[in-house]
């Protein structure tokens, strides 16, 4: 029977805002361990200074450039949640001032409709992308049809919810399955458009659109018999865990299910993993660290670990931001750690840069054209030595550089799926070749190419 709402989702939420500002001492820790703050240009400003300007943000959408510009900087790296010693989540009170600011710059109807037309484009790209490189079977075993959610007879032990992105990168998000189909996990898979979280309407400045969206894809998630949702995004993640759960949970009493990464789900079940990891991968392999889901990146180091033939080089580079799009707040800190990084992977002479979530593995693959070494997703290794083996055509087709050439060779899923070519090439130009913040090799910057907008 569905939970009947107490209070509407926008009172819950400002309840929940309320209790974090009164518990804020405005110490001004999370300021002094954040990474953002000085490639943002604020690490002159008092840290209690920044995080009081915070909490004007919330109230009014009004305050100091300084705290402005944290707001807008930040990377969900985290930190600031280890470091309060009073049960504020700053990372949530920072989203709470962006939300203020968007509140008091435009009337809600600029809002909404800024927020329908980003979600209209995740979708748009998402469709156009993934059609590119999967049949309609394959969709369909990604939940990408209208009557995936009632095709289970058996209520299944987990819900597997993907986000929206990663089917941009299929190859990913179906070696999970694959593994999971391998340990004997019982599973329906969510995603897409059709379930979104409501991150967009949110950062658009819509709660109360952001709490519809996200509560009714919420229903969807909460059948199962674990009462648990295995995620894959980790935008998802943060919006389910810190906005749209805690908040629910004031509104009608209880949360309708927990949710846990996917990492951490394989991590916790590592001596049930071991067994399948039967043939060696002979490879010295570095990992692209992000570090703002607690855990994943602990769970994904001990899976490498595990895997045998494989050597873990440490790179000692910096880990900040929740994945990579998120540290695109910061475009030029953002090119600096992807070279850097590159560089210390060659020199370490390392065989791949491994890789967790889908967005790193957008950004970064299609540099594997000018370095030694392969960029690959953690399942790609998982999976080798598991004997499971996904291609990813998503790195092949932005190889390739070239729109038309990429368009050309999707020929034949093109006319499969009644896309518009016109339509497919500028998704191809906008996104799967814009989304390249460090430039390849005699490439131009993102603000150097015309109509490129980045994806999230």
């Amino acid at each position: 029977m569905p939970l009947v709402d107490k209070i509407s989702f926008e009172t819950a939420l400002g309840e929940r805002v309320q209790d974090m500002l009164d518990a804020c001492t405005r110490c001004g820790k999370c300021v002094e361990v954040c990474p953002g703050v000085v490639p943002a240009g604020i690490s002159d400003t008092k840290s209690e200074d920044v995080i009081s300007g915070i909490l004007d943000l919330v109230r009014t959408g009004n305050g100091p450039e300084a705290s402005r510009k944290w707001a807008a900087s930040c990377m969900l790296s985290g930190e600031c949640i280890k470091a309060c010693d009073y049960g504020v989540n700053p990372r949530f009170l920072l989203a709470m001032a962006r939300l203020g600011i968007a509140k008091s710059d435009k009337e809600l109807a600029e809002r909404r409709r800024k927020g329908v037309e980003i979600y209209r484009e995740v979708s748009r790209s998402v469709t156009v992308l993934s059609q590119l490189q999967l049949d309609a079977e394959v969709m369909d075993r990604l939940g990408q049809k209208s009557a995936s959610v009632s095709t289970s007879v058996e209520m299944p032990d987990f819900v597997f919810y993907t986000g929206c992105n990663v089917l941009k990168t299929p190859h990913i998000a179906l070696l999970a399955l694959d593994i999971m189909d391998v340990l004997g996990v019982s599973y329906r898979v969510m995603g897409g458009p059709s379930h979104c979280c409501g991150i967009s309407q949110l950062k658009s400045g819509d709660a109360e659109m952001a709490g519809r969206m996200g509560s009714n894809t919420m229903e969807k998630l909460s059948h199962s018999r674990s009462g648990q949702v295995i995620s894959w995004c980790p935008s998802c993640y943060v919006q389910y865990t810190e906005t749209m759960l805690p908040t629910v949970e004031r509104q009608r009493g209880s949360r309708p299910f927990a949710m846990n990464p996917f990492m951490r789900f394989l991590g916790d079940r590592l001596a049930q993993l071991k067994p399948y990891l039967q043939s060696r991968v002979e490879m010295r392999v570095a990992l692209h660290k992000h570090p703002g889901v607690v855990g994943v990146v602990e769970a994904a180091t001990e899976i490498l670990k595990m895997v045998p033939g494989v050597e873990l080089v440490e790179l000692n580079q910096p880990a900040v931001g929740l994945q990579s799009v998120n540290v695109g707040v910061l475009p030029k800190f953002k090119r600096e750690l992807q070279l850097r990084e590159l560089e210390a992977a060659r020199d370490a002479g390392v065989d791949a840069l491994v890789a967790v979530y889908h967005s790193d593995h957008r950004e970064l693959c299609a540099h594997e054209r000018d370095w030694p070494f392969r960029i690959i997703n953690i399942l790609e290794v998982v999976g080798e030595s598991m004997g499971l083996h996904r291609h990813d055509r998503y790195k092949e087709l932005k190889i390739m550089q070239d729109a038309d050439r990429i368009v050309a060779d999707c020929g034949d899923l093109i006319a499969k799926h009644s896309l518009d070519p016109g339509n497919a090439r500028d998704v191809v130009v906008k996104v799967l070749l814009g989304d390249q913040p460090l430039p390849l090799k005699g490439g131009a910057l993102p603000e150097q190419r015309a109509g490129v907008v980045a994806p999230s």
